[in-house]
């Protein structure tokens, strides 16, 4: 299939198999899930009542006292006791195959394709780490809220877009399904799509 340059009658041929897959829902449910699962941090700990310090006595004797009998001083209905359903440091990584990630990430892009939300153009560079500049090229594309993917990491980009609200520079190999799904538009060079097909081509 061909991809047409912004404002250009030139056009690219690039794979189906990348560029022209249909949408399949629940593989790119499962891919953002399990891309959000793996950065959460899971560090959240509390002391249940065995790991709290003290306690080691009975309080009183079990009958006779007139109070409520106890076992420990360190029960979860007592001061200084431990958390009753504590919260314990815990992996929420979920597994996910290299088929299945690069079939969702190609699922991705053939829908930004079909929706027209992918912009190709051959090149986008500015002179300086300004933020004016990159706010003409946006406003030349007719973007606001988007993604520009390069094929290699371009500081003055990154730092031209850095203060702009709803807009992210990043290359090839910092793509991510979640990047692809946040923003409106996705704005690739040319060398960026060979380096995505190059990627995302296999089985």
């Amino acid at each position: 299939m061909d991809l047409q340059l912004h404002n250009s009658k030139e056009t690219i041929t690039v794979s189906d198999t990348v560029f022209g897959l249909e949408y399949k829902e629940g593989l790119v449910h499962q891919l953002v899930t399990a891309y959000m699962s793996a950065g959460r941090a899971g560090t959240a700990a509390q002391k249940n009542r065995s790991a709290v310090s003290g306690g080691g006595a009975k309080p009183w004797s079990q009958k006779g006292s007139g109070r409520a009998r106890a076992g420990t001083s360190r029960s979860p209905l007592w001061r200084s006791g431990g958390v009753t359903f504590a919260a314990q440091p815990r992996d929420y990584t979920q597994k996910l195959n290299k088929k299945m990630y690069r079939a969702g990430m190609r699922s991705m892009l053939s829908e930004l394709n079909r929706q027209q939300r992918l912009i190709v153009v051959e090149d986008i560079t500015v002179d300086a780490p300004k933020t004016k500049q990159m706010a003409a090229k946006l406003a030349d594309l007719g973007v606001n809220k988007t993604l520009v993917i390069t094929e290699t990491s371009n500081e003055n980009l990154y730092l031209s877009a850095r203060n702009l609200p709803h807009v992210e520079v990043t290359d090839v190999a910092g793509m991510n399904p979640v990047n692809l799904l946040r923003y409106d538009h996705v704005v690739v060079t040319v060398g960026a799509v060979r380096a995505i097909e190059d990627s995302l081509g296999g089985k």
